[in-house]
C-alpha cells in the first residue's frame, strides 16, 4: 500500500530536539509531521536514561518548549526541582507519555517505526520527496522544509551533504542504568558523613522523599570520597581499573528505591569511530558487562545497597558525538571563548567543554566564565536552506560541540529552527 502526503515540515527524528522543533512548529500553526524510527519519543532522555537535564544559563532564549516540558511533566509528577535549582530532574519512562501529550495537544501527527529511505529535492520547485518506509505501508511525502533530528546525519547523508571531518577525534559514548531495592535512607545518611564537598555530593530530604547526587571519576583536581572504595574494589577485582573512568548517580522522580547511574563510560584502545557498525555492537556488549561488575560493586561496597538490582538497562549508547554537518556557519571552540554575540542566536549556554575520553591525562571540563551563544545559521545546511540539523550533529568544531550537546541545548536548537521556518514560511 502507498500513501502519499503533503507537509510543510517534516522532522526526522523524535529524540530532545526533534520533539522541541516538531511541537513548536505545529503550536505556531504549521503544518508539521514527526518521524520517528522507534516506538517511543525522548531518544536519549527516555531509551537513553540520559536524566538528570544538566542546569545551563539559557537567558530565556528558545525556552518555550522547556518551559512547557516542565508544565506537562509535572501534570505526570514526573519531574523534581533540585535544591540546586535545576528544574529538570525527570522521570524516563513518564516523560515517554508526557512527550506525547504534548504533541498531540498541538495536533502534530507521529510516524512511530518509520524510516527514511529515498530523498529527492527539487531545485524548481524547492520541494523534498520522501521515502518512507513503516512496516505496515510506504509513504511518499513532500514538504517544503525538513528538519534532520536524527543524531546520525541520516537526511543529510541521503542528500549528499557535506560532513565535517573528524581529525580522528572522538569522544567515548557511555551506557547508562538504574538500580531499584536501594535503602535510600541509609545510603544517603552515609554519603553525608563520609563526603562534605557540596560540589560533589549532595543531599535533599523532602516530604516527597530523599534526593541526592554524588560522583566519583578520574579528574586528578578533585579529592573523591568514594576514591578509596574504588582502589580496593580494583584490588579486589571486583571492577576493572577502566570501570572506574566515570561514576555518577541521580535519584529519580517517583522511583523513591531507584538511583539513575550515569555510567559505565565505553573505553576503546586508541578511541573508536562509534559510526563503525561493529564498534557500535561491541560497546554495546562491553557496556552491558561494565554494568554487571558496577552493580556488584554497589551491592558490596555502598551502604543501603544489599538488595539492589538492576531494573533497567538503557535500550541505546549514550552517544557524544557521531557526525557533525557543514553549515552555513561552523561555530568554533574560540566563538564559544569570545564575547561574541550573534544576530539570531538559537540558544544561550554556559556549559563548559566536556571531552570523555578513554584516557585520565586527556579527560577535559573546561569552564568558560561567561555565557556564550550559537547562531541559527549553524543548523542551517550550506547546500539547502530549507534543511536544517538540530542536535548533537550541528555545525560545530569538535571541542565546541562537546559543550553544546546537553539537553537543554537539544531542545532550543529545534524551538530555534522552528521558529526560524516560521518566518520564512510568513515572509
Amino acid at each position: 500500500m502507498i500513501k502519499k502526503l503533503k507537509y510543510d515540515l517534516v522532522v526526522f527524528g523524535g529524540g530532545t530536539s526533534g520533539i522541541a522543533a516538531a511541537y513548536i512548529a505545529s503550536k505556531l500553526g504549521i503544518n508539521t509531521l514527526l518521524i520517528e524510527k522507534s516506538d517511543v519519543l525522548g531518544g536519549a532522555i527516555t531509551q537513553g536514561l540520559v536524566i538528570p537535564s544538566m542546569k545551563v544559563n539559557t537567558e530565556n532564549i528558545n525556552t518555550d518548549f522547556f518551559n512547557d516540558l516542565k508544565t506537562f511533566a509535572d501534570k505526570y509528577n514526573a519531574r523534581h526541582t533540585y535544591i540546586d535549582g535545576n528544574e529538570a530532574w525527570f522521570n524516563p519512562e513518564l516523560l515517554k507519555i508526557v512527550f506525547d501529550d504534548m504533541l498531540t495537544s498541538v495536533n502534530c501527527p507521529i510516524l512511530f517505526s518509520s524510516e527514511p529511505c529515498c530523498i529527492k529535492y527539487s531545485s524548481k520547485t524547492g520541494i523534498f520527496n520522501s521515502e518512507i518506509s513503516h512496516k505496515l505501508l510506504s509513504l511518499y511525502i513532500e514538504s517544503k522544509y525538513i528538519i534532520d533530528a536524527t543524531a546520525q546525519g541520516k537526511i543529510f547523508k541521503l542528500l549528499n551533504c557535506e560532513f565535517q571531518n573528524s581529525e580522528n577525534k572522538f569522544q567515548n559514548p557511555g551506557l547508562r542504568f538504574i538500580m531499584s531495592g536501594i535503602n535510600i535512607e541509609t545510603f544517603s545518611n552515609w554519603l553525608l558523613e563520609i563526603d562534605k564537598d557540596i560540589n560533589v555530593t549532595t543531599v535533599e530530604k523532602t516530604d516527597r522523599g530523599i534526593y541526592l547526587s554524588t560522583a566519583y571519576t578520574w579528574d586528578i583536581s578533585r579529592k573523591w570520597a568514594l576514591a578509596p572504595l574504588f582502589k580496593e574494589a580494583v584490588r579486589l577485582k571486583v571492577l576493572e581499573y577502566s570501570d572506574t573512568a566515570y561514576f555518577q548517580v541521580f535519584s529519580i522522580p517517583k522511583m523513591p528505591d531507584a538511583l539513575a547511574f550515569n555510567c559505565p563510560r565505553i573505553i576503546f584502545k586508541n578511541n573508536g569511530d562509534i559510526n563503525d557498525p561493529f564498534v557500535y555492537s561491541s560497546a554495546l556488549i562491553q557496556g552491558r558487562q561494565r554494568i554487571i561488575r558496577i552493580a556488584a560493586f554497589c551491592k558490596r561496597f555502598l551502604p543501603g545497597f544489599k538488595d539492589a538490582y538492576i531494573s533497567n538497562i538503557s535500550d541505546i549508547l549514550g552517544i557524544r558525538e557521531s557526525v557533525r554537518i557543514k553549515g552555513k556557519c561552523i561555530t568554533k571552540y574560540s566563538d564559544l571563548l569570545s564575547d561574541k554575540i550573534p544576530c539570531n542566536p538559537a540558544l544561550a549556554c554556559d556549559y563548559p567543554i566536556d571531552i570523555h575520553s578513554d584516557k585520565p591525562q586527556n579527560d577535559k571540563l573546561i569552564f568558560s566564565k561567561h555565557t556564550y551563544y550559537l547562531p541559527v545559521e549553524s543548523l542551517i545546511s550550506s547546500k539547502f536552506d530549507n534543511l536544517y540539523a538540530t542536535g548533537r550533529i550541528l555545525s560545530a568544531d569538535f571541542e565546541a560541540q562537546s559543550a553544546l550537546r546537553t539537553q537543554q541545548s537539544c531542545f532550543s536548537m529545534g524551538e530555534a529552527a522552528a521558529k526560524d521556518i516560521y518566518k520564512k514560511l510568513n515572509h
